[in-house]
């Protein structure tokens, strides 16, 4: 096993948890300067309750001023543009279902991942003489969680590159539009369109890339609880050496993984009812957003593969000994005269114990370098692609479809 890595002074003694940094009480969302402003504005309590009225006044606070601002201007179903405000999917979907799902996220996750730090305690994982240093990593991720030093960095980003650079030149449809349009050579937004680059959409950017940001503090969590020796069973059924529980996080994602799915399919919505794309074109862009999605879910896991495949290589060298050591005398005992002539063979316990050495040695056969299955990734995959299922009505059309229909069921 890896060496333990000490991130406490080998002089002092370490502190004790607080409450909030027991790993009882672990959670990954409550915490930072958005969380408090959340309780100070009570939309959320201490745990995250009042789901219904984030979600409204989120939503409205990000949506409803681009329809008021829109209908003053015009633009709202008409008003000479090519895509007015009513019509653009994307900004409904951004801010009318993605928005909400990252809110939804933040309690699934929370109330999905608390009792699973602590199975690494009551599983008896973490070596005694580790726990300190267990202890250290657990506050030293809920540090990092609380870091307004981040959050004010993901802003900073949001404004600075997010708005001006990814959404204007990848996401932006470049027609004239309720949110502005190019007039000699120069962009020129509209009031709709300000409040949208000013709040409307970093307020979604940030909520998004906060969620990123949590994920990398799941995943440098992991990659320190990974390295401090842990003490796996390679005959653990889970065949994971016991951390087969880690996967139970994974689908608590799925709220950001569809929300993630649902933006792409907006943009490429409007790229198609607009521009006149086809869906084929965007082949490479939906293979490349499921893979980093799916890969920010399931890559904090990817820590385990050196510890797995160690324990297994462990375990292979151990349990063959032994089962080579038990079938050697089985064969003395059964094979070459070696049984008392009074023991019978039909009932004898060492056939059963044969048999369940045999099972064991299966099951570290059968150990898996990754805590998580095939499965598993086609099922996060889902979510993501999901939304873009509609999509594929633009390449058929419904009679088409329900001839198709048809002529499956009759």
């Amino acid at each position: 096993m890896s060496q333990p890595v000490p991130l406490t002074s080998a002089a002092a003694p370490p502190r004790r948890l607080t409450s909030e940094e027991s790993p009882d009480d672990f959670s990954l969302v409550l915490g930072g300067p958005l969380y408090q402003l959340w309780r100070r504005t009570r939309l959320a309590g201490n745990t995250l309750d009042l789901l219904q009225r984030r979600i409204i006044v989120i939503a409205l606070f990000a949506w409803a001023p681009l329809l008021v601002l829109s209908v003053v201007e015009g633009r709202a179903w008409g008003g000479g543009v090519t895509l007015p405000f009513l019509y653009d999917l994307e900004v409904h979907v951004r801010f009318l279902v993605a928005l909400p799902l990252l809110v939804v996220a933040e309690l699934v996750v929370h109330q999905r991942m608390r009792p699973m730090i602590q199975q690494f305690v009551e599983r008896r994982l973490i070596p005694d003489t580790a726990r300190a240093n267990f202890d250290a990593i657990l506050a030293s991720a809920l540090r990092l969680r609380n870091s307004v030093v981040a959050e004010v960095g993901l802003i900073a980003f949001v404004y600075g590159v997010g708005v001006m650079v990814i959404w204007r030149t990848h996401t932006a449809v470049d027609v004239a539009s309720w949110y502005g349009a190019t007039a000699r050579g120069r962009w020129q937004p509209s009031l709709a369109g300000w409040w949208f680059g000013c709040v409307s959409l970093p307020l979604f950017q940030f909520i998004l890339l906060r969620w990123y940001f949590r994920l990398f503090v799941w995943a440098r969590f992991l990659w320190h609880v990974s390295r401090i020796g842990l003490k796996l069973m390679p005959t653990h059924p889970d065949r994971c050496g016991g951390l087969g529980f880690l996967a139970n996080v994974c689908p608590a994602f799925a709220p950001v993984l569809l929300a993630q799915g649902a933006v792409l399919a907006g943009t490429i919505a409007n790229k198609i009812f607009f521009t006149g794309a086809k869906l084929p074109q965007f082949k490479l862009e939906i293979i490349a957003v499921a893979a980093v999605t799916l890969l920010s879910v399931l890559g904090p896991l990817l820590v385990f593969i050196p510890v797995l495949g160690h324990a297994k290589r462990v375990g292979l060298r151990e349990y063959g000994s032994l089962a080579q050591r038990y079938v050697r005398d089985f064969d003395d005992k059964w094979l070459r005269g070696g049984a008392p002539p009074a023991e019978a063979f039909v009932g004898s316990a060492d056939i059963q114990s044969l048999a369940d050495l045999g099972n064991s040695f299966e099951v570290v056969s059968g150990m898996r370098w990754v805590p998580f299955t095939k499965e598993a990734v086609l099922q996060l995959a889902v979510f993501i692609l999901l939304p873009l299922l509609p999509l594929t009505l633009t390449m058929i059309s419904l009679e088409q479809l329900l001839e198709a229909f048809l002529k499956v069921v009759f």
